[in-house]
């Protein structure tokens, strides 16, 4: 009996090893299956996705609206010259200066730079080291007059100065009141460059030179600390601790535009100041069809993106390229505001609908023999950075 009961043990163990051999076996089978698939698709999208150039954008605030828009713009222009582009550092574990993400890139060996500059000697020192490693370069919304960059591709400040004092005059010709309005142009404090200068330049003499009637106008810059996000809140909020606040505010980017529109609500101050903003994120555009803020000046960032390709792609044909690239400029108001919202609610399904079906999902980098191939590594000799998952 006993012996009838050890045999049905060890037969029923048996089985229990022999059921877990065939349960590991089948396991396996299935995770080389679908590694396989893996491999052979990878495969499908390195060959597929060839891409003749690489370049990079670097900027100071790669999350803002308007950056993205203009990367928006040179990414499509770039599929459609076969080229792919880059927004350097969106996707890398740790925060990078714009003089760090030029060293990346350089050591990349990445086939042209746009980046958004300023007048700098260490951005002089990047451009030029970049341009003698044979990597073309171009300024973005800032100039570096000094340096060796190709092309330049921003908007008119000076144009855009003038269009901001235009903006002025029409508020002071249906102004009732005869006494002085103040007017405050917010300027950053840290700014390299002189383009703030510049369109301050265009607002004076637009208000000297084309006044025809209403209240004389005084001009002013208050400063604002451009450190950071909170800085600059800081900053604005001290404007509106003030007893005295100007009849008009002029902001020169979209971080002062939003943080004005902001504190005008909360100090309800609402009709007590016009403000005149830059850009036309949903906010701001809102802000305007609510009459909290006047008018804003949108710059076609998708463009300012488009003519950053184009002027490498037109170096690299011809060895040179046009030395400036000025995107156009619109002003939004209470009367065409709806159209812009339409146009942004039209412009956010598309995209929404482009992710949800997987068309940005691919992911790429350059090989050791130049090529785009998948997964955002960029190779350069023994060298490697991981530049992004686009």
């Amino acid at each position: 009996m006993s012996r009838t009961t050890d045999r049905a043990g060890r037969n029923k163990g048996q089985w229990i090893v022999i059921g877990f051999m065939a349960f590991a076996i089948i396991v396996i089978s299935i995770c080389t299956v679908i590694f396989r698939s893996y491999v052979r698709g990878f495969h499908k999208v390195t060959d597929r996705e060839k891409y003749d150039r690489y370049y990079v954008m670097i900027t100071e605030d790669r999350k803002s609206d308007f950056w993205q828009s203009v990367y928006r713009g040179a990414f499509e222009r770039g599929q459609e010259e076969n080229v792919y582009v880059d927004l350097l550092g969106e996707h890398l574990s740790q925060e990078y200066t714009r003089a760090e993400l030029m060293r990346i890139a350089m050591s990349s060996g990445v086939d042209g730079i746009f980046v958004e500059s300023d007048e700098s000697d260490e951005m002089s020192q990047m451009i030029d080291e970049a341009v003698e490693r044979g990597i073309p370069v171009v300024t973005l919304y800032g100039d570096n007059t000094h340096s060796a960059r190709c092309s330049f591709v921003g908007v008119g400040s000076y144009n855009l100065g003038r269009e901001y004092g235009r903006q002025v005059l029409k508020l002071a010709s249906v102004s009732e009141s005869t006494a002085p309005m103040t007017v405050a142009v917010l300027v950053n404090a840290h700014a390299l460059n002189s383009a703030q200068n510049i369109v301050c330049s265009g607002i004076q003499d637009a208000l000297e030179q084309e006044k025809i009637r209403g209240p004389e106008i005084e001009l002013s810059l208050i400063t604002v600390d451009d450190t950071n996000t909170f800085s600059v809140e800081e900053s604005i909020r001290d404007i509106f601790m003030n007893e005295k606040l100007p009849d008009i505010i002029i902001c020169l980017n979209e971080l002062s535009t939003t943080c004005v529109y902001q504190a005008v609500v909360d100090y309800n101050c609402v009709g007590e100041v016009a403000i005149l903003g830059y850009y036309d994120t949903d906010t701001i555009l809102k802000a305007i069809e609510r009459n909290v803020v006047n008018a804003t000046i949108s710059i076609d960032t998708e463009q300012m993106g488009a003519f950053c390709v184009d002027a490498l792609q037109e170096y690299y044909r011809f060895g040179y390229t046009s030395q400036y690239f000025t995107a156009d400029v619109t002003i939004i108001d209470q009367n065409n505001v709806g159209e812009y919202l339409q146009a942004q609610e039209a412009h956010e399904e598309k995209i929404s609908t482009a992710v949800s079906s997987g068309e940005d999902e691919q992911h790429f980098c350059i090989g050791e023999s130049g090529s785009i191939c998948s997964d955002g590594d960029i190779a350069s000799g023994n060298q490697q950075h991981v530049f992004g998952d686009r």
